[in-house]
């Protein structure tokens, strides 16, 4: 219920006028809206930009996060396999990718990917191939083409950071191949949640050395010398040419 009061403060400052209570809410003078709530709710008519009022943005998250949380709750043990949508199918790094999918799914875990082509599309097409869980968290982009014909249990997300969410409490390690601005994000996401704390250790693996030597160059030569990494900091992750051993760190630290 909408409550309206006086508000006058004799001791300082000017007089504000009457005091408008919507929920937790207060606003005075011209804050005041004309309309309230209910009258709001009962208009047949009128503009529709309340659609894309940050509030109403409140609710399409929250639905997000809830259909994201109902359709993994069930997954099981599960890796997130990272890298970029570029890779063509000719690539080794799309075979390794296909063989750290199967391989992984053989052993009775899911292989989470972002659903796309490329790298995505060749961990989905090993899990699949072998009757495995192969789970595609999408996102709503103008250049994306959808979900690969791969992905066994599909999500679409609008917004990153949910998506980010999903894959981090339904992951219990990560392999990342090589990949542009996209996995570069979710990599250092995870690692940086992992290193404060924020969410449990997992092993994280980085595939094909000689793509990620200039990374570690400079965190050595530059970040490390300028003090903004401690030493254990690389630690956070294993670096390998061997589909095999990728999977096999994941395996030993699978949940």
């Amino acid at each position: 219920m909408v409550d309206m009061v006086d508000n006058h403060n004799d001791d300082e400052g000017p007089d504000l006028g009457r005091t408008y209570h919507s929920g937790p809410v207060i606003m005075r003078g011209p804050m005041i809206p004309e309309a309230d709530a209910n009258a709001g709710l009962l208009s047949s008519g009128g503009d529709t930009d309340w659609l894309h009022m940050d509030p109403w943005r409140v609710l399409r998250i929250q639905a997000e996060f809830v259909d994201g949380f109902g359709a993994l709750a069930e997954l099981g043990p599960a890796a997130a396999i990272f890298g970029s949508a570029r890779t063509g199918r000719e690539d080794p790094t799309y075979a390794a990718a296909r063989k750290m999918g199967g391989d992984l799914a053989k052993a009775g875990m899911a292989v989470i990917t972002g659903g796309g082509p490329g790298i995505m599309e060749a961990a989905n097409k090993g899990a699949a191939e072998v009757g495995g869980k192969s789970v595609g968290l999408g996102i709503e982009l103008p250049m994306e083409q959808g979900l690969n014909r791969w992905v066994n249990l599909g999500i679409t997300f609008r917004y990153f950071f949910v998506r980010k969410m999903m894959f981090m409490k339904y992951s219990s390690g990560i392999i990342v191949c090589p990949g542009g601005f996209g996995t570069l994000d979710e990599m250092f996401e995870v690692l940086t949640l992992v290193q404060t704390h924020k969410a449990p250790s997992m092993p994280i693996v980085l595939f094909d050395r000689a793509y990620w030597q200039g990374l570690f160059d400079w965190f050595s030569n530059t970040v490390k010398q300028r003090g903004m990494i401690s030493e254990l900091d690389p630690d956070l992750v294993i670096r390998t040419d061997d589909p095999d051993e990728a999977v096999e760190v994941i395996l030993r630290h699978r949940g």
